[in-house]
């Protein structure tokens, strides 16, 4: 008898339009993104706010990155597929980020954590829970003192 062979298959994504989302892709190797190379990722993540998604907020760690989004309809009806989105962030920055520092290789884990939240889950609360993420690791004193930190407000912030 031979051995069973494990493969590995993402699954697939169940998007509906109007659902909004958690979410959390992180460096390959968990190499940490240098400071000037951290805008490059945030404003590619700021990119896709009001073209494909609605950005509520989006925080560039050294090592990671959270998001909180709703993705918009295409011209279709249907949501913008996240793993398209989140390939165009990580494509584009990651390109950006190699040519900056002369390097090859990919910059990004090929997975992405998401989480569809729940209807007892406030998009606020998650979003205001995300930008408090580099004062718990002590990054900085308060939210608005970190550099690599974006919130909208609302819809008006398109």
């Amino acid at each position: 008898m031979q051995p069973a062979r494990m493969y590995r298959r993402n699954l697939p994504h169940i998007q509906t339009v109007g659902k909004s989302y958690f979410v959390t892709f992180c460096t390959k190797g968990h190499w940490v993104i240098p400071e000037a190379e951290r805008n490059i990722v945030l404003d590619c993540c700021r990119y896709t706010h009001g073209r494909s998604v609605f950005l509520h907020c989006a925080v560039v760690m050294p090592d990671h990155v959270h998001l909180v989004l709703t993705p918009m309809a295409d011209p279709a009806g249907q949501p913008f597929l996240l793993e398209k989105l989140l390939k165009g962030i990580k494509g584009t920055a990651g390109r950006k980020i190699c040519q900056a520092l002369g390097r090859t290789g990919p910059v990004w884990q090929a997975e992405s954590f998401d989480h569809i939240l729940r209807s007892d889950e406030s998009v606020e609360a998650k979003a205001d829970y995300v930008i408090m993420n580099p004062v718990r690791k002590g990054l900085a004193n308060e939210p608005a003192l970190y550099p690599w930190l974006w919130r909208a407000r609302n819809e008006q912030d398109v």
